[in-house]
This record gives structure tokens, sequence and C-alpha cells, in this order.
């Protein structure tokens, strides 16, 4: 019979075997504080209405000239075309400067 120690040891190394085996381009899950920082700069800088979602998501960056992973900001205004802002940083790292900086557009 395993102890209740080994078996939590076992779970934690097989948890950590699979973590070796994620997905690279899968997004990635940041602070639910940061996250809500960065809707909160976007509201206030684009001076947006309740009525409009902001969606921030963290994905890894496929071009050659922008480092691994950036973060996407999706503006969604009723009846109108998604406005997407990439900031070529994760999360973690965006600063309200790089939200102000940042262009955008419909896509």
């Amino acid at each position: 019979m395993q102890s209740p120690y080994a078996a939590a040891a076992t779970t934690i190394i097989e948890s950590h075997q699979l973590s070796l085996f994620a997905n690279p381009f899968a997004p990635r899950r940041a602070l639910p504080e940061k996250s809500r920082q960065i809707k909160a700069w976007v509201r206030e800088l684009r001076k947006l209405h309740d009525d409009v979602v902001v969606s921030i998501t963290e994905l890894a960056c496929r071009d050659k000239d922008c480092p691994d992973i950036e973060t996407v900001i999706g503006i969604m205004r009723p009846g109108e075309k998604i406005e997407t802002i990439r900031i070529h940083r994760p999360i973690t790292e965006v600063t309200r400067e790089d939200v102000s900086d940042a262009g955008g557009g419909p896509n």
C-alpha cells in the first residue's frame, strides 16, 4: 500500500511530466488581476461605453519579427468589426504606456 505522501509526490511528478508536453501555441493563462487592469486602461484611454466588450488574450506569436509571446486586445463594439490591438509582450509585462501607444484598427 502506497503512503499518502508517496501518492501526492507521484501526482506532482505526473503533473510536471504532462506540462513538459504542453502546446507552445496554446493561449497562456495570465493573472486575472493584470488582465482586469489592462481592460481598465483600454476602457479609460479609448473612452469606451459599458456595452463594449474588451478581451485580453496572450498568444504565441508566429511572425518572425516579434517575440514568442504577445498580448492581443480585442475591442468589440455592437454592430462593428472587432478592433484588434497587438502588444509584443506577455500580459504580465504590459504597461499603461504600451496600451496608450498601441495602434489598432478593425480586422
